[in-house]
């Protein structure tokens, strides 16, 4: 293929970046590059999509830094292609590898969409529901692999409502290796039970093991988490069963 993209590319292309630049709040750069041509645009179909972006922000306090996105071969509807919008056939597939930074990720865990998703968490402790109600959480990335974890909760249980703060260490699960706790202690407000402790692990295990998060019409399944000083480096595979919408990206 010739250094310069065909004409249809390039329409695409540049519609697509056009598009999506006006759906997020804010955006440093983003390329996406859709790799096909006219004969396969009639047919209904595009080699693939490849989308860079740099300083995204989908929402006020919910940022990336960096995201590489590349698509398996897809069928899209030719009608809306010559218009210059992706329409998918068929579910697609794709990896991406996404860069968060230690302020975004502390900005959006301070953020109402993620602080809406956070609340009233319960646990069945030897039959007693206990309520964990989160008011603060930070998060620390000092390299080396490790996550740092300080927060603050309100604890419900026997009736009572209590304050409790934590600070914990731990290692992401990788490819090679299943998440470890390596410490976990209580600074503040006289500690709690092994047996809530027990519950609370055995509810962070059934979390991190599940097999793929869903979000509007996207499958998400973690596949490698890097730590480094600073930055969380997160390799996702996708399932995409339709480009999201204008009401999606704005949330």
């Amino acid at each position: 293929m010739p250094d310069q993209h065909r004409l249809e590319e390039q329409f695409l292309s540049q519609e697509a970046e056009r598009r999506i630049s006006d759906k997020l709040d804010e955006v440093e750069k983003i390329e996406i590059d859709v790799q096909t041509d006219l004969l396969k645009i009639v047919q209904g179909q595009a080699d693939g999509v490849s989308v860079t972006g740099q300083g995204l922000v989908i929402q006020e306090g919910i940022r990336v830094q960096e995201i590489k996105l590349q698509t398996d071969s897809i069928a899209i509807n030719p009608f809306s292609a010559i218009f210059g919008r992706i329409e998918l056939n068929e579910p697609v597939n794709a990896i991406a590898r996404i860069i968060l930074t230690e302020v975004d990720i502390n900005v959006a865990l301070a953020s109402d969409l993620v602080r809406s998703q956070m609340q009233n968490l319960q646990l069945n402790v030897d039959g007693e529901i206990v309520s964990f109600e989160p008011q603060q959480i930070q998060v620390f990335l000092p390299g080396n692999g490790k996550m740092e974890f300080r927060g603050k909760v309100l604890l419900k249980e026997m009736g009572n409502t209590r304050p409790f703060a934590y600070t914990a260490i731990a290692r992401p699960q990788t490819h090679s290796q299943p998440a470890m706790l390596e410490s976990f202690n209580c600074t503040e407000g006289g500690g709690i039970s092994i047996e809530l402790v027990t519950a609370l692990m055995q509810k962070a295990k059934e979390l991190m093991n599940i097999p793929y998060f869903q979000w509007e019409d996207m499958a998400f399944n973690i596949k490698d988490i890097k730590v480094e000083i600073g930055n969380l480096i997160v390799m996702v595979e996708t399932k995409v069963k339709q480009i999201p919408s204008s009401d999606v990206l704005s949330l």
